[in-house]
């Protein structure tokens, strides 16, 4: 057994601990029940911890220092949803703990991991027991303890991991919402994850544990109610500071607007994460403090479980790659510079769907990133995109819930000055390119797209993946899932019920304007029929029917 660890030791810990959250994905995913049942929680870390992986991977790193210090900027910058940015704030604090050591023992180690501990807890206003900040807690205490009786660093992090594991049992009795479910949380079943692999790695074994097979394997969505939902708005941004003003009166007005609440105060930036009824007045009091740089509003309720997420393809071509200067090899992943501007404005638009990309090109698109709903595409593949647009000022519409922040994310990672339109469906974002001049400013601009988004909305009509019961309604997997502006309208059998369904939902709007979007599972004549009989039951709006070709979604209902 060892009593120190180096940097590459520490490296290879971190990519075991990825390797397990990539291996266990889809299991955390089904989980994730807290506060509704969003199912992206597996998908959330190990994205975030692979934003870490992808750094440790291209140089070694010889001490703890280095290497706890580039995870951890890695993750700040990379962090996605919730359960993302507390296991950020944990690798922060062990960063700040292991500071200035080239190797560290286990005592140093444990220490540090307390440290990770206390950063999420000071970060989180309304701390939650039950969840990954508890696991990680009590990981934390007995591994101090343990470190005390014991210089060697597997009977430290074996102690963590015993009393993480108990800690993680007894989520189920701590949050009534688990209760309900009858399952373990699913942040800190990821988090249980990652410190088997790290210990499995020190023991020398090439595979790591599944753990907890007597959990239960998914959470019983049937039992839980619309009353456990409090808040419906997932809401995150940074803010970039622009004055003195004291981040305590923030701190405590968000305490009055929701919960949930994560806040990191850097010298430079402040980062927020909160579930909260208003996210525009939340945003508002936020400009008080600076610019956005990043924003990410997401409601809770749309979210589904069995989705994952892959890696899209950018539908731009590939610019020259500029190597980092410490490199000793060209970075395949690395990123083109930005080219010259030609003009003030330009647009990068998300999408799925060789007739969507048609059309935003159609409407002024200057680049198309393949991607959306169980496809999000990295920050790095918006990045090209912006990079490759040749205007002082790239507008990004991310047209999905899922890709705003990913967008957001390229805003100081770039010469260029990107503005974030958060369209979340491909509706809201033909709706606000069709107000694109070129000649206006950016600011002007900016506020029309952003008054396009408040004017229409969106129906989403896909299948469901498993029975389940939600706001009410019963569901059967395989039948007509319909979403409108991320409410569940309800699931049908047959397309006769489908639109019988949806007509008094579109008729309560007093619509003008009725675009249907069909898609690749959908053929033509299908279509017609759907947007026939639709349009018959609108006869007062005007109703137009073009090919999408999306994946996952039959049709894409765009109601103005």
């Amino acid at each position: 057994m060892r009593e120190t660890i180096d940097g590459a030791a520490l490296r290879d810990m971190i990519l075991c601990a990825y390797d397990a959250l990539e291996a266990n994905e889809q299991a955390i995913n089904e989980l994730n029940v807290f506060p509704v049942p969003d199912g992206d929680t597996g998908t959330n870390m190990r994205l975030t911890l692979g934003s870490a992986a992808t750094e440790l991977r291209q140089k070694q790193a010889s001490t703890v220092t280095d290497t706890a210090a580039r995870t951890a900027s890695a993750l700040l910058r990379g962090a996605r949803g919730n359960s993302g940015v507390i296991l950020s704030l944990l690798f922060r604090g062990l960063s700040k703990g292991l500071k200035k050591m080239e190797t560290a023992s286990a005592a140093d180690y444990a220490q540090a991991m307390t440290a990770g501990v206390e950063a999420a807890y000071k970060a989180v206003m309304k701390p939650a027991e039950g969840t990954i900040l508890t696991v990680s807690r009590l990981a934390a205490e007995a591994a101090v303890a343990k470190a005390k009786e014991s210089a060697y660093f597997e009977e430290m992090l074996f102690a963590a991991l015993e009393s993480g594991k108990a800690a993680l049992e007894d989520t189920v009795n701590q949050n009534p919402v688990l209760k309900k479910a009858g399952v373990v949380d699913a942040g800190g079943y990821g988090y249980i994850l990652m410190l088997e692999a790290m210990l499995g790695w020190l023991e020398g074994r090439v595979t790591v544990s599944q753990g907890q097979e007597a959990h239960k394997a998914k959470a019983d969505f049937a039992a839980i109610a619309d009353e456990d939902i409090k808040y419906t708005y997932c809401t995150e941004f940074i803010v970039r500071k622009a004055n003195k003003k004291s981040v305590d009166l923030l701190r405590a007005y968000l305490g009055n607007m929701g919960d949930s609440i994560v806040l990191v105060d850097d010298e430079e930036i402040v980062k927020v994460h909160i579930h909260t009824n208003a996210p525009g007045r939340v945003l508002t009091q936020a400009l008080t403090y600076g610019a956005m740089i990043a924003v990410k509003v997401e409601n809770m309720r749309e979210q589904h479980t069995a989705l994952e997420g892959h890696t899209p393809t950018l539908a731009v071509p590939d610019g020259p790659k500029t190597p980092e200067p410490e490199e000793e090899q060209a970075d395949p992943h690395a990123i083109p510079d930005p080219v010259p501007a030609e003009k003030p404005i330009g647009t990068v638009c998300v999408c799925a769907g060789d007739g969507l990309e048609e059309l935003f090109r159609q409407l002024g698109a200057d680049g198309i990133v393949s991607g959306g709903q169980t496809m999000n595409p990295a920050t790095e593949d918006i990045l090209r995109a912006v990079n490759l647009t040749p205007a002082e000022t790239v507008f990004v519409f991310p047209n999905n819930k899922n890709i705003i922040m990913a967008a957001e994310q390229c805003v100081p990672m770039t010469t260029k000055k990107v503005i974030v339109i958060p369209s979340r469906t491909v509706c809201q974002g033909i709706s606000a390119m069709m107000r694109l001049t070129p000649d206006s400013s950016a600011e002007a601009l900016e506020a029309e797209f952003n008054e396009a988004l408040q004017t229409v909305h969106t129906i989403q009509v896909t299948y469901a993946a498993r029975d389940s019961e939600f706001d009410g309604h019963e569901i059967k997997a395989g039948e007509y899932l319909t979403l409108m502006d991320g409410q569940l309208v309800g699931s049908f059998a047959d397309m006769d019920a489908l639109v019988e369904g949806i007509d008094p939902a579109i008729a309560d709007l007093s619509p003008e304007f009725v675009t249907v979007y069909y898609g690749a599972d959908v053929t033509e004549a299908d279509a017609e029929s759907f947007s026939g009989a639709l349009g018959a039951r609108l006869p007062d709006a005007e109703t137009s029917l073009i090919r999408g070709g999306q994946p996952v979604y039959y049709y894409m209902i765009s109601v103005e």
